[in-house]
């Protein structure tokens, strides 16, 4: 097992698998409604056989180098979580996304692990587009690319339903150039 430090704070990330489902069930108990405002998430993971299920099915995307789930711990409490949705080695591409319960918004978490799991795809797997999908509502995630140095590639107009509503999605993204670029640069 491995951690890596997010900093003085006592935050780290640490692989999400699926031995923690309880942990990972009680996380989106949690924040199951400030998370659910623009992610379906909380619909999807409702009891601990279905929260056992989606952290299968990100170890098994693990294995297959096809995506990865990063859980995000302060003090030793699951708080959120940073992930790569899709990962395309031999095309170069990842989608990365993100949340946050309640309890850890505002201290830059998810700043900080979204750092160390690109970081980690475009230095040791050598992939050259990171891709960030979120709703064009969500200015806290948008907010995140923003930081992370991405550039807004355009929105999807409508094209996420949404606990029955549509929603416009933008597209973030960097690219390993320029992700090289702005870590020299700071």
């Amino acid at each position: 097992m491995y951690a890596i430090s997010l900093g003085d704070d006592g935050a780290e990330v640490r692989p999400l698998e699926p031995w923690r489902a309880e942990e990972f069930l009680a996380h989106i108990d949690r924040g199951r409604e400030f998370i659910g405002q623009h992610n379906a998430l909380p619909d999807v993971v409702t009891d601990l056989e279905s929260s056992r299920v989606f952290l299968q099915a990100y170890a098994d995307k693990t294995a297959a180098d096809a995506g990865r789930l990063y859980g995000i711990w302060t003090d030793d409490k699951l708080v959120g979580a940073v992930l790569f949705r899709t990962m395309d080695v031999k095309q170069g591409t990842a989608e990365a996304g993100c949340w946050l319960e309640p309890s850890a918004v505002g201290k830059g978490l998810v700043t900080r692990a979204a750092r160390v799991i690109i970081d980690w795809a475009i230095e040791e797997r050598g992939i050259h587009r990171v891709d960030w999908w979120v709703s064009a509502a969500n200015e806290a995630s948008i907010a995140v690319a923003r930081r992370l140095g991405m550039t807004k590639d355009g929105v999807l107009r409508e094209s996420y339903l949404h606990r029955g509503k549509r929603h416009d999605e933008e597209i973030w993204s960097v690219l390993a150039p320029e992700w090289q670029a702005g870590k020299q640069a700071s």
